[in-house]
């Protein structure tokens, strides 16, 4: 089943302002991940401007129907983060419910995780 990762392309970590950046480090993160995840079928990617996470930019939430969805922060947009995010999101596609075990976790996300969210009901 496929797992999404949404990666907020306006996040902006402290000191931003005064670099000479012409991309939000978000944008930065993005594109990272989105290479990454290049030629993986089970996971997908997509770019969002905002996720309200602003105090632990960077963020990315890791999201598949019908199981537990996380929200990751305060990531360096480097490619050691972004190949451990797509790791991580790999794994979860792999899981039934979502759930991967702490000792499967790539040593890029560990201390990221911000939220989890339980599966939307199937029914009212």
């Amino acid at each position: 089943m496929t797992t999404w990762i949404t990666t907020c392309d306006t996040c902006k970590r402290d000191g931003w302002e005064t670099g000479t950046m012409e991309q939000t480090d978000g944008e930065v993160l993005a594109a990272l991940i989105e290479a990454a995840a290049t030629g993986l079928t089970d996971v997908r990617t997509r770019r969002v401007s905002c996720l309200m996470g602003c105090k632990r930019a960077c963020n990315v939430a890791i999201q598949g129907a019908g199981k537990l969805n996380y929200t990751l922060g305060a990531f360096d947009p480097d490619p050691e983060a972004a190949a451990g995010i797509v790791e991580y999101a790999a794994a979860h596609a792999a899981s039934e419910t979502g759930r991967v075990p702490f000792r499967d976790w790539p040593q890029a996300i560990k201390g990221h995780f911000v939220t989890r969210h339980p599966p939307l009901p199937d029914t009212e």
